[in-house]
């Protein structure tokens, strides 16, 4: 029997496709999950696709009793691994709401470090962010490209993340590996899972397929007087399956001792910076509509350019991003269109 792992935050969008993954890979999966930005009928379409529904338990991290509590229980005995995506993840929101992100990013990650070192469960994976090399001097960045002050609040927060996590696996048996996810688009093949709509509609990708929709009149470029190539800001998009498939290494090289250290860091990217402009174009190829567009002033929090040199990845996890933009703009397409059915079935 495989070992049971704990997914927090396992109904949100990156979550419910790890979900996905480790099930698929034979693991028993225990999810945790408060529903501040997930939806439970999340749980059915997992079951969809799987053909079983992963254990669940509703839970604000923050509560410290309560974690105690479920890391004391019958589920949480048997866990080998926790997989921590339990955050809030808005940089737009961080910047108007920064005690927000600090009370739950911070504490939840703090309480689920304690409940696991107080039960002796020995492998963590954490969900950390490209966002902690700020605007960094040279890219592609590694992991050892020194680390710039956060542009945002939320970057902030899995900065800190990093920063405590080594600390805590300092004299403990804790073993643990940071992943830096670059920019997640697309959704499940079945169109089952995806990236839902939320009430920070920001999100580039939403965005791009809500206008080419028609629902929105235009999309916004947040500045283009960048110093890029088209004056856009610049990022390194992967496909959410392809960053699924990550997490499922990383356990695996933790529970089979791979790991050479107590504590590690692998970048999640491509290694292709691709600018705003360009993925207008590119939405408009897979799309076949026009998509009509309109220059704002630059966003506070985000970053310039930043794109991963995954090699570390590639060679020590064994893993690198498949799939093309063309195939991550088509299944983030197909997946706008399944919601909008789905809304217009329940109308």
């Amino acid at each position: 029997m495989q070992s049971s792992v704990l997914i927090t935050g396992g109904l949100g969008y990156i979550g419910s496709h790890t979900v996905v993954a480790m099930m698929e890979a034979g693991y028993e999966v225990v999810v945790i999950d408060s529903l501040a930005n997930s939806r439970l009928e999340v749980l059915e379409r997992i079951g969809r696709i799987v053909g079983r529904q992963p254990k669940f338990k509703e839970l604000d991290l923050c509560d410290q009793e309560g974690v105690e509590a479920f890391f004391e229980s019958a589920d949480g005995a048997n866990i080998s691994a926790v997989i921590h995506f339990a955050a809030y993840k808005n940089v737009g929101e961080s910047v108007a709401n920064p005690l927000k992100y600090y009370n739950n990013n911070i504490g939840s990650l703090v309480n689920t470090l304690s409940s696991m070192n107080a039960q002796a469960i020995p492998y963590f994976v954490f969900s950390s962010s490209c966002s902690v090399y700020g605007n960094a001097a040279v890219i592609p960045v590694t992991e050892t490209t020194p680390l710039q002050p956060a542009e945002s609040p939320y970057g902030n927060t899995k900065k800190i993340g990093e920063e405590i996590i080594a600390d805590a696996v300092k004299g403990t048996t804790v073993q643990a590996i940071s992943l830096r996810y670059f920019n997640p688009i697309g959704a499940h093949s079945s169109n089952e899972i995806g990236e839902f709509p939320s009430t920070h509609m920001d999100n580039l990708i939403p965005a791009l397929m809500s206008t080419a929709r028609g629902d929105r009149s235009h999309f916004s470029v947040y500045g283009n007087d960048y110093n890029t190539a088209d004056g856009s800001c610049v990022r390194d998009y992967i496909d959410i399956m392809d960053l699924a498939a990550a997490h499922v290494k990383a356990v695996e090289r933790l529970l089979k001792k791979k790991n050479q250290d107590s504590y590690e860091v692998f970048n999640l990217g491509t290694g292709k910076g691709v600018s705003v402009l360009e993925m207008i174009a590119a939405a408009e190829q897979v799309t076949g509509t026009s998509i009509t567009y309109e220059v704002q002033p630059r966003r506070e929090g985000d970053v310039e350019a930043i794109y991963a040199d995954p090699q570390l990845a590639n060679e020590q996890l064994e893993w690198a991003a498949d799939r093309s933009l063309e195939n991550m703009m088509a299944t983030a397409w197909a997946w706008s269109g399944a919601l909008m059915e789905n809304t217009e079935s329940n109308e």
